[in-house]
């Protein structure tokens, strides 16, 4: 069944078109996804969350797709392996009743089970059909300035029993996170003999960890 891009009473829910000639480079945050550590919960096909998430010009693959199982609910968990400024969404599903409707992000949140859903959304979209990845859904980028973790909800479609999500474009900047301050911490705390004038070191000496 097709559907329009309104709701009635015309677009309410933000969406932009994306049909600038750089989009396939403002979408490359899929490359700063760890998937290995990405969980899909409730899709009907192992692994298969993951292969929503990939460039730009395979977009229209209809041959990778994930499917949820046992209602019309998707929890996508992110990990990045930096810190990312999110500035917009693009979703491709079917042009069906499977097609979502409802789209709740979470930031830093890992882990995130159906039990945490309740929890107030960071921003929520109401989406409109899209199979050719035209639609963009800009996030509120100040509240998603320093995203170590994106969790996406999937909270209902357009009345079938089952989600299909074709691809899910990330827009935004990455940058590399800083850890190496909580080492140097570590290493500082323990007394180094050099700063200290002792006549004698003894093996039994214990550092502070």
């Amino acid at each position: 069944m097709a559907h329009g891009h309104s709701h009635g009473g015309g677009c309410s829910c933000g969406a932009e078109r994306a049909d600038a000639p750089e989009r396939g480079l403002e979408y490359g945050l899929f490359r700063k996804i760890d998937l290995d550590k990405l969980e899909c919960l409730n899709e009907k096909s192992e692994g298969s969350g993951k292969s929503v998430f990939r460039a730009w010009e395979e977009r229209e693959d209809r041959t990778r797709f994930v499917e949820s199982d046992d209602d019309e609910e998707l929890l996508f968990n992110i990990p990045f392996t930096g810190n990312v400024k999110l500035k917009g969404i693009i979703l491709i599903g079917e042009d069906s009743d499977a097609h979502p409707a409802e789209m709740r992000l979470f930031k830093n949140i890992p882990h995130m089970s159906f039990d945490d859903v309740g929890r107030e959304a960071d921003q929520v979209f109401s989406l409109n059909i899209d199979v050719t990845g035209e639609l963009e859904y800009p996030t509120k980028i100040a509240r998603f300035s320093n995203v170590s973790h994106l969790s996406i909800h999937i909270s209902k479609n357009f009345g079938a029993e089952n989600t299909k999500i074709q691809y899910i474009g990330l827009r935004g900047e990455w940058t590399e996170a800083h850890r190496h301050e909580v080492t140097i911490c570590n290493y500082e705390s323990a007394a180094s003999p050099a700063d200290h004038k002792v006549s004698q070191i003894t093996p039994q000496t214990h550092f502070i960890s």
